[in-house]
């Protein structure tokens, strides 16, 4: 699908879906429940979608109406699983070691750039605890099951290393231990998976590098959870309203634990105004200046972030976004062919991005990357551009953020599918 977008400044209310992260989290820490939970403010996408067939091949049920998912747990795990995790990384670090945990044999595949995403040193830590793969890269067959014990993560490659192994360790009869063997990056997320797991009764205790985790082989269900509302996704709409508009965001936590709610201060920092409410952000068009970012725990970012960089007169540079090279898209390289695309001037560096902005974007034809976040950056990027601009391959939105679109048109925006 292609899309033509006419410019024109985005204005208006708009509700934040469900976050993406943390609906992965509420889902599998559901399907190994006591009892049946329902989970409120449900948003479904692709990458949802892999893991909730994920946990259905397992055995679990879930019934979704009216923005609610009601999880029934697996009452018996199925003899050998077979997992289908489309192009989610999340589902694939989260479910291996989790399918391993309570499956003697289990089977996984995946398609896009996820087999070449990286997984080894998961792999590597789960075949310590007593689990073979006859393989190293999709598809694969696992063999055994993952016993309690010590395992060595690095922290720079994944955070849903971290993540996964901490719940499946929570699957697992006996104390376990994490140890770090490099800082951990976009550490938000292993907070957020922490916050879960704890919700669902899990016994963690986390220290500098370590975790030790008291596994009990289940979850204690809270009956009913609300979902956060998603920070990276609405970053875009944001973005666009920094650079030329007023969006009122709904359903916004300053206290989430997800590390993209630091849009509020970088946007700040750029020049945009920002009115913070009990549960909702205003943000409205500033004069924006140059401002340079660490974007090592904050990586999904960078799209929009440059886009709005771009959009300043000077030079911003976004660092420590090594990991970005192995997302859907090579997403250094690819925010660089936006910019460039829409008329912009930008560079690669070791580990992100140089952004030389002028204060304009022309317009143009920029090709989606299949990532839903260079789709998104691009539409925001042409509510203030000279000219129109056609997105290539806009169906990219479907991973996370499927209704993208009509929202977008909610506040104004004109898109035209060609």
């Amino acid at each position: 699908m292609d899309i033509n977008i006419t410019p024109s400044p985005l204005f208006g209310k708009i509700n934040a879906i469900g976050s993406k992260s943390d609906i992965h989290r509420l889902l599998i820490c559901s399907a190994f429940a006591d009892k049946k939970t329902e989970i409120r403010s449900f948003f479904c996408s692709d990458d949802i979608n892999a893991t909730l067939n994920c946990l259905k091949a397992l055995g679990a049920k879930a019934e979704i109406s009216d923005g609610k998912c009601v999880v029934t747990p697996i009452k018996k795990v199925a003899e050998y699983p077979v997992f289908d995790c489309m192009e989610s990384g999340t589902t694939l670090r989260f479910l291996l070691p989790v399918a391993c945990a309570v499956c003697e044999k289990a089977s996984f595949s995946g398609r896009g750039r996820l087999p070449a995403r990286p997984i080894e040193e998961l792999m590597s830590a789960i075949e310590s605890g007593g689990v073979s793969f006859s393989g190293k890269k999709l598809p694969f067959e696992s063999e055994g099951k993952l016993n309690h014990g010590r395992f060595l993560l690095p922290g720079n490659v994944s955070s849903q290393y971290v993540s996964g192994l901490l719940t499946a360790l929570c699957l697992v009869e006996g104390k376990s231990e994490i140890i770090l063997t490099s800082p951990l990056e976009s550490s938000s997320y292993v907070d957020m998976t922490l916050s879960t797991l704890k919700l669902f009764g899990a016994e963690i205790t986390a220290e500098s590098g370590k975790y030790t985790i008291y596994g009990n082989g289940g979850f204690t269900s809270p009956e009913t959870v609300t979902a956060d509302g998603d920070w990276s996704n609405a970053l875009f709409f944001m973005v666009a309203a920094a650079i030329k508009g007023k969006v009122e965001i709904n359903g916004l936590s300053l206290s989430s634990a997800q590390g993209d709610k630091a849009a509020t201060e970088i946007l700040r920092r750029s020049g945009a105004n920002i009115e913070v409410k009990e549960n909702s952000i205003i943000i409205s068009k500033g004069d924006l200046r140059t401002f340079d970012t660490d974007i090592s725990q904050i990586p999904d970012m960078l799209p929009a972030l440059a886009v709005l960089a771009a959009f300043a007169k000077g030079t911003s540079e976004f660092s420590g976004g090594r990991r970005l090279r192995t997302k859907e898209s090579d997403r250094i390289a690819s925010t660089v062919e936006l910019l460039t695309a829409l008329g912009g001037k930008a560079a690669e560096t070791e580990d992100g991005i140089k952004v030389f902005g002028n204060g304009e974007l022309a317009g143009g034809t920029a090709n989606g990357a299949n990532d839903h976040r260079i789709v998104m950056a691009a539409a925001a990027a042409a509510t203030a551009c000279k000219k129109n601009v056609i997105i290539k391959g806009a169906q990219a939105i479907n991973k996370s953020y499927p209704t993208f679109f009509s929202d977008f048109n909610k506040l104004g925006g004109i898109t035209n599918v060609i």
